[in-house]
């Protein structure tokens, strides 16, 4: 996968292949990186087993290379064309999870809903810290914990929300974590086919962590 988003024409050259080629190569390569991608209930055992205490989750908005027509894509929030990608993080900032694709219009509690996270973490027993854009996703409060909400809050609020924030703070640099690769800046593929590079990256950063 051209990591830093160089046309295939130019990998194709440097590899002394047609850019037909290199882009079936790169294509394959990305479904069979993907294919690796933990599924999120087998991520969530995982982190249980290792006896996190919790995990944070975030939203993320990928640029995508969409015209003004496509409306379901347009992020009203980033005043920009992208897709909606959920990511699940350890305490420590590690992702263990990345959600596939979905138009940038989706809020992150409807995204939550549509993966079915707060099932999953009731499956696992785990708790999960959120941002305010997940508020009211979890009515129990029980599992997926956000901060609290409204002005003039006593001091205990401001307090619990300082320490929130910095528990959730690690996590939510995770989505940092998979920008740092150029491809995700800007994607210029089908939209339906744009959560594919984030799973494949992930799956390579955790070979990277796994590997030393």
């Amino acid at each position: 996968m051209p990591a830093q988003g160089e046309p295939f024409a130019e990998v194709g050259a440097g590899f002394e292949v047609s850019t037909a080629t290199c882009w079936r190569y790169v294509n394959e390569t990305v479904g069979l990186l993907t294919a690796r991608a933990p599924k999120l209930r087998a991520a969530l055992r995982k982190a249980q087993r290792e006896g996190m205490a919790y995990v944070i989750i975030d939203g993320t908005l990928i640029p995508i290379d969409r015209i003004a027509a496509d409306r379901p894509y347009y992020s009203g929030k980033h005043k920009l064309h992208g897709i909606n990608v959920q990511v699940i993080a350890s305490p420590d900032g590690t992702i263990l999870w990345v959600s596939g694709q979905l138009p940038g219009s989706t809020h992150d509690t409807a995204a939550a809903r549509i993966w079915q996270i707060l099932a999953a973490l009731r499956d696992t027993g785990l708790i999960a810290l959120g941002d305010k854009g997940y508020h009211g996703y979890d009515q129990t409060g029980h599992h997926v914990i956000t901060p609290y909400k409204g002005r003039n809050k006593p001091e205990s609020q401001k307090e619990a929300n300082r320490a929130h924030a910095r528990l959730r703070g690690p996590g939510e640099r995770a989505n940092a974590q998979l920008k740092t690769w150029r491809i995700l800046r800007k994607l210029r593929c089908c939209p339906r086919r744009a959560g594919r590079p984030a799973k494949a990256i992930h799956v390579l950063q955790n070979y990277e962590v796994t590997a030393g």
